[in-house]
């Protein structure tokens, strides 16, 4: 399965860069530039460990997500419950962790394409257009971990 990965170094502590990340609605819009829509599911009000969540990506393919790992302020990890049907399966991790002053943010996915035969080609491609994306949604989360609108709305959700 090929992996996509992206890094950043945030000038924020792990507990604020953890919390920018998992902001919501017109907050998320303002700095992750791969979705249009996303919502919980099943009358979930946050994020946690089982939580699933329904996103629309910015060019029209939504999926389903659970939360496999939910553990603020180092890590969190997802899976596709239903998406695109060219994704077999797919994952991701977002890790956080102290770098120097801030924090470094190490942003990992995987995923297998369908069908079989198509598969080494279409996870070739795959591999490039998921990176661009990932590469593109890490830049906006530094913006988003400068942002002062983004950054007093982590810092209410760290005090909660």
């Amino acid at each position: 399965m090929p992996v996509v990965e992206a890094r950043v170094h945030v000038d924020v502590s792990p507990k604020i860069a953890f919390a920018v990340s998992q902001t919501t609605g017109e907050t998320r819009k303002r700095w992750d530039v791969f979705i249009h829509e996303q919502h919980f599911l099943d009358g979930a009000t946050a994020a946690g460990k089982g939580v699933r969540t329904f996103t629309r990506q910015r060019f029209g393919p939504a999926m389903v997500s659970r939360y496999v790992s939910y553990a603020p302020p180092t890590n969190v990890g997802m899976t596709m419950e239903r998406g695109p049907w060219f994704f077999a399966k797919m994952g991701g991790g977002w890790r956080f962790t102290p770098d120097g002053d801030g924090t470094l943010a190490v942003w990992k996915y995987n995923f297998a394409c369908r069908p079989a035969w198509l598969a080494p080609i279409a996870e070739w491609l795959g591999a490039r257009i998921l990176g661009r994306e990932i590469r593109a949604r890490i830049a906006g989360f530094a913006r988003g971990c400068a942002d002062p609108t983004v950054l007093a709305e982590a810092e209410r959700a760290v005090r909660r």
